[in-house]
């Protein structure tokens, strides 16, 4: 037997935010949102699919034309109360003037229960009522939303009352900071509207909560997999004995940070996808530490070190690589340098230039008879480095609603605060002793155990993501 399809038509008053709803409902940023009055003027479907398979699907509608005139041909109606929405469009449907009010009722001819979205910056007016009484008297299961896109609740009291008289369920939603959290709580006020839409809408929640979970264990093997390719990338350039050995340093040395950007920007990009950002372009702010080098100061100063350790790590960089000084006994702290209780080779931190960290300290540069190397990396703090960026970018992305549209008029305030999270500087013994293992197996690089702690920094980290989706703060300034 063929599963049913709950299905919700999206209706509204024009340029009151539906398709802005819609899309960030359905997750799906193809949705043309317009401050334009009555760009849609026909019905479009989004189904969203999970592993193959429509869980639900939402529609796009036209907007209200003529909404008194429909509402007092309503009104006179003699007919069967069922047959109602079907005796409209058969009596409008070859009227131009009542074109789009046909086309918004014909999926609640098809069975389709309503989700009317409002704008609550604006008072309630007439014909908002006569809109609402056209739904009430359809007859399919509704629910309200009250689409708040600023900070005015001037009229929240107003809109709440009028609803309570014609909806069976009431939500305040901004569709252009709604969380992934709010999206579920949205679902589960939905079941309310109809007692026979419960069951399946049970699943479709089911099927969002998993399918949430295998996006973030996917994000958790992409990190991973960027930390293996990073962490243990080396680059080999022949170095003659008449050549200019500072010159080929430098450059195998920006060859070597060239091939870690783009490997992080990829990384970042798969987690955009997962996510179902496709079209749109996500860019971030330009206080965002995403925004800096991976290599520059400032990153390491607020995700890895202090000013005073990253001047430590310059004066014992040298002596630790000539002498094997323990940098850690130096008052820098565990998970700076040192791991699995020892401090790491080669791993001082000079500042060096325009606020850029020495590279050849840190990723551990080296000349072989006639060859110069670069990698594998040296330091464990890169790796931590790589964590908090990589989690700052996730939650950056699952937090941005696909309704959105202001990236690129330069609209989005940023809560400075979640772009420069330090994830994993919270991290327990237990945790950093996972990445301390990890990053040793890739040191050794012994198979075996290089197998057995990926697969347990890979949980690790599944289980932190979800804890930043969990702890979504839904009153911070928008991403």
């Amino acid at each position: 037997m063929k599963s049913v399809v709950p299905c919700f038509a999206v209706v509204g008053h024009p340029n009151e935010g539906k398709s802005s709803v819609l899309s960030t409902l359905a997750e799906d940023d193809s949705v043309r949102v317009s401050p334009v009055p009555g760009e849609t003027i026909e019905c479009r479907d989004f189904p969203v699919v999970i592993d193959g398979r429509e869980i639900i699907r939402f529609i796009d509608t036209p907007g209200f034309q003529n909404p008194r005139n429909t509402l007092r041909w309503m009104q006179h109606y003699q007919g069967a109360a069922e047959d109602l929405v079907q005796e409209f469009i058969r009596a409008h449907e070859q009227d131009p003037v009542y074109r789009d009010d046909c086309e918004l009722m014909s999926p609640l001819l098809r069975g389709a229960g309503i989700i009317f979205v409002v704008d609550a910056s604006r008072p309630l007016r007439n014909v908002d009522r006569a809109e609402m009484e056209i739904l009430r008297l359809t007859g399919r299961p509704r629910m309200a939303i009250i689409n708040s896109k600023g900070d005015d609740t001037a009229y929240l009291a107003q809109w709440r009352n009028e609803f309570r008289k014609n909806f069976n369920s009431i939500r305040i939603f901004n569709s252009n900071r709604a969380t992934y959290a709010e999206r579920i709580e949205l679902l589960e006020s939905l079941k309310a509207i109809d007692q026979e839409l419960q069951g399946v809408l049970e699943m479709v929640i089911s099927a969002f909560r998993k399918d949430w979970a295998a996006r973030n264990q996917m994000t958790a093997d992409a990190i991973v997999t960027m930390l293996i390719k990073i962490l243990s990338h080396r680059m080999i350039q022949p170095c003659p004995e008449d050549s200019d050995e500072k010159a080929i340093r430098e450059d195998l040395y920006k060859k070597f940070l060239s091939s870690v950007h783009r490997e992080e920007q990829k990384t970042h990009q798969q987690i955009r996808s997962y996510f179902k950002h496709n079209i749109f372009t996500y860019d971030l702010p330009v206080h965002s530490i995403l925004q800096e080098d991976l290599f520059s100061q400032r990153t390491w100063k607020i995700l890895g070190l202090s000013r005073s350790q990253l001047v430590m790590a310059g004066a014992l960089g040298g002596a630790a690589i000539g002498a094997g000084v323990d940098v850690a006994a130096a008052g820098i702290t565990f998970g700076v340098f040192s791991a699995a209780g020892g401090a790491i080779g080669a791993a001082g931190a000079a500042l060096k230039g325009k606020g850029y960290l020495s590279g050849a300290r840190l990723l551990g540069m080296k000349l072989d008879h006639q060859d110069l190397q670069i990698g594998p990396v040296k330091n464990i703090q890169l790796l931590y480095i790589l964590l908090d960026r990589a989690q700052i970018f996730y939650s950056q992305i699952i937090n941005w609603a696909h309704g959105r549209r202001d990236y690129a008029e330069g609209q989005s305030t940023h809560d400075e605060r979640a772009m420069n999270l330090v994830y994993t500087k919270d991290w327990d013994r237990s945790a950093r002793q996972t990445c301390e293992s990890f990053f040793k197996a890739l040191q050794q690089d012994t198979e075996l155990e290089q197998e057995k702690t990926t697969a347990a920094l890979k949980k690790l980290l599944a289980t932190c993501l979800d804890s930043v989706s969990r702890d979504q703060i839904k009153d911070k300034a928008a991403p």
